[in-house]
């Protein structure tokens, strides 16, 4: 008899074990950009790899990473505030009330600002009971 079992999604949406697609989280605040990230410097948060620019950046990450790290785990801000997890693309995002959203493509991100407060709050209920849907 084979028994299979379904596990949580992590709470850092990581592929390959790789916050935010490999982008630098702190540089989204400091050069208002997508930034990619280098391998060589890179730190270990919350069970993903997170990859930064430069060792300014990293520093400041370990720091404080909650003040840098994307609100959701990086999962898809539009997509949680509807009740489902979806990976968030770091080229489509967003800071508001100084977090980082990141939301699954652009078409997605121009719906999602339409409300944000409303998108805001919905997510915010939604969090993080959704990882366990």
């Amino acid at each position: 008899m084979t028994v299979s079992a379904w596990a949580d999604p992590p709470v850092v949406s990581a592929e390959g074990g790789v916050a935010i697609r490999g982008y630098d989280t702190v540089a989204y605040f400091r050069q208002g950009q997508a930034v990619r990230g280098r391998p060589d410097i890179a730190v270990q948060w919350k069970g993903a790899v997170w990859r930064f620019a430069s060792e300014d950046n990293r520093e400041t990450f370990e720091s404080n990473p909650r003040a840098y790290a994307p609100r959701f785990g990086g999962y898809c801000a539009y997509a949680v505030s509807r009740g489902h997890l979806a990976a968030g693309d770091p080229r489509a995002w967003r800071i508001v009330g100084g977090h980082l959203y990141l939301i699954h493509d652009p078409a997605l991100k121009r719906a999602w600002e339409r409300d944000i407060p409303g998108n805001l709050a919905l997510a915010e209920a939604n969090w993080p009971a959704v990882l366990g849907q």
